[in-house]
């Protein structure tokens, strides 16, 4: 299952001190470490979506993390859940089997950036494209949520990420609010 959360005229400090007393002390402490009240918001937003996908009354996970930093819940270590958010939305993907999810609001085409992240056949897709931003930031959602389900780093040989032909990738893309984001499974 997938929630999409992309009304961010809602990221304001008001929110933010609402969401306070609804999450966990370990996603409350870990959201007042951020600065900015984007950070704080997307860390309070995307634990409440976790929690209303889940439907687990007032039962408020504590997180463990991987090797490489992925979230596991350790009391539910069966479900398995992946978050992501940029400034355009938040996205949260649960399964009871390994998932990635990774939402990005459109990037400029940056010739350098390209080359050094996309293999060949990708640069020729970008650079044929009718709109080489969509185009870049499809592949590139692409490849974070599959190095995301993996647990991976994305610095893991990241021109050649998308070559596992047993993940499956749904890609979805909203004009209209600037972002896409991709769902990677096994």
């Amino acid at each position: 299952m997938i929630s999409i959360f992309d009304d961010m005229t809602l990221c304001t400090d008001d929110e933010v001190q609402k969401m306070l007393s609804l999450v966990s002390s370990q996603r409350r402490a870990q959201a007042l470490a951020f600065t900015h009240v984007f950070g704080r918001f997307a860390c309070l937003k995307s634990y409440l979506m976790l929690l209303e996908i889940l439907d687990m009354g007032n039962v408020k996970p504590e997180f463990a993390f991987g090797t490489n930093g992925k979230p596991f819940m350790k009391d539910f270590p069966d479900i398995h859940f992946n978050i992501s958010h940029c400034r355009n939305g938040i996205a949260v993907a649960v399964e009871n089997y390994p998932i990635g999810v990774d939402i990005e609001s459109f990037r400029p085409y940056k010739e350098a950036l390209v080359r050094r992240t996309m293999n060949e056949d990708e640069c020729k897709k970008i650079s044929s494209s009718s709109n080489p931003d969509i185009e870049f930031t499809s592949l590139w959602t692409k490849k974070e949520a599959v190095v995301k389900l993996n647990g991976n780093t994305i610095t893991d040989d990241v021109q050649n990420v998308l070559s596992n032909n047993d993940i499956t990738i749904e890609t979805h893309i909203n004009i209209e609010k600037r972002y896409v984001y991709s769902i990677a499974k096994i």
